[in-house]
């Protein structure tokens, strides 16, 4: 593990870029090792994976200037006022930095600090610009906010908590990461993986608290949860009558499909190839992090149709969470889609919205937590100036809430990590009259 500040290079701006792994716009990182992974279509071994949230779609190509987006965020009118991020330092997790000395002192600050925690130390590993993207969406919006990068490998929570760990010793009071890590949480905000993380961030009530913001996910259209109901011989009935939840690769990538639980409860998953007349994979649920999970990988067939199915003991009625990334499911609901970490507590959940303030339809939507989620909504895309293609997902509406609390913690530098996030809450445009709805959270941010 390496940490190294990166001043600006003195040579022309990056002219070639590695393409993102893109699955009508999803990146995905999808290391071809580890333990206690089924077997896929091919035979291959699958460790579990990091997941970013979509990037801009056709629908979504056309983004407000930039001028007009910070006016509408009121960022415009505070950087009048001189707040501009100064001596607030805002750590960005996630796993792709490639070529991100190419837009320093451009799209980012002239210098960053940077570590890897991955085994090869690293923070270049991914050919991915996601990372680029949501750091350069922190310094439009608080352009004197010194960052902080850092990535860790598939399937290591305990390199994610020691980046977290890291940024706050580095004396970073906001992280932001879009990247969601499903089967890391029982999918309701509980397991041990949240325990420590809400340790390392701490209660918010003391001076070098941490928040960190997170993007709710863009599941909301390929998630299902709800109790086992046994339709007859043990197999779980998805809708009346339906017992194979139709599963649609987006292309010839790495399918994931993961089951989370609150218990090791006894459910076996499987997907079953429908054109080949086979099963690809099939796993039971696990202890694992303190909650039951389960996760089946495969490589997809041209031309094949899947289905994902689930297998439980007579009698039980737990309640599970089922997502499939990398494709879509047929049988599917929002409630309850927010994934890990925004799902916990002691993270702040932000989802995506268009200028009118209604919900994508992909913005993953609760309840799902012991706080009510998710906890705040920006609007997407945000426009990028370094490629044609503006940011889009929950992806960008993360680390525009993450920038926000850096301009206030740099107009207001003796708040708590609490105060702040109450006063985002405050601040948010088009609040439900309850005061919370779980599509658009406690509103659209907005400084006052």
């Amino acid at each position: 593990m390496t940490t190294t500040p990166h001043p600006r290079a003195d040579r022309p701006p990056l002219l070639r870029w590695t393409a993102f792994a893109v699955l009508l716009g999803t990146a995905f990182f999808f290391p071809l090792d580890g333990p206690q992974a089924p077997r896929g279509g091919l035979g291959l071994r699958l460790r579990a994976a990091a997941v970013a949230t979509p990037d801009s779609s056709a629908a979504e190509a056309t983004a407000l200037s930039r001028a007009e987006h910070l006016e509408r965020l009121g960022v415009a009118a505070w950087h009048k006022a001189g707040d501009r991020g100064r001596g607030v330092k805002v750590a960005v997790l996630d796993s792709g930095f490639s070529g991100y000395h190419e837009h320093l002192g451009h799209a980012l600050p002239d210098k960053v600090l940077v570590k890897s925690f991955r085994t090869d130390g690293n923070l270049e590993a991914k050919a991915s610009q996601h990372g680029i993207l949501c750091a350069e969406v922190v310094h439009t919006l608080a352009p004197e906010a010194d960052l902080l990068f850092a990535n860790w490998e598939a399937d290591r929570p305990d390199q994610f908590l020691d980046a977290v760990r890291w940024a706050r010793q580095q004396g970073a009071r906001v992280v932001t990461c879009s990247l969601i890590m499903p089967s890391w949480s029982d999918c309701e905000g509980g397991g041990s993986v949240h325990r420590d993380l809400a340790r390392i961030l701490g209660t918010g009530d003391k001076a070098d608290d941490v928040l960190l913001f997170a993007s709710a996910g863009n599941t909301a259209q390929r998630h299902w949860s709800g109790p086992f109901h046994d339709g007859g011989d043990g197999g779980h009935e998805w809708t009346a009558g339906c017992f194979d939840n139709g599963i649609h690769p987006w292309g010839g990538e790495v399918v994931s499909v993961e089951l989370c639980c609150a218990t090791a409860a006894p459910f076996d998953l499987s997907v079953y190839d429908v054109t080949a007349a086979e099963t690809v994979g099939t796993t039971a649920v696990v202890a694992k992090h303190d909650h039951g999970t389960a996760v089946v990988r495969f490589v997809p067939r041209a031309d094949h149709a899947y289905t994902a199915r689930v297998r439980g003991r007579e009698g039980v009625t737990d309640k599970f969470h089922l997502v499939v990334l990398g494709g879509g499911l047929q049988v599917a609901n929002a409630a309850g889609s927010v994934a890990f970490p925004a799902d916990g507590a002691e993270v702040v959940a932000v989802g995506a919205v268009d200028a009118g303030c209604r919900r994508t339809a992909y913005s993953s939507c609760g309840p799902n937590s012991t706080s009510p989620k998710p906890d705040l909504v920006a609007v997407v895309p945000f426009p990028s100036g370094w490629r044609e293609r503006p940011f889009s997902g929950t992806s960008a509406a993360s680390p525009q809430a993450a920038a926000l609390a850096a301009l206030f913690w740099t107009r207001h530098p003796d708040w708590t990590a609490r105060h702040v996030r109450d006063e985002l809450r405050t601040a948010a445009e088009y609040p439900t009259k309850g005061g919370h709805d779980f599509e658009t959270g406690y509103g659209r941010i907005h400084l006052p």
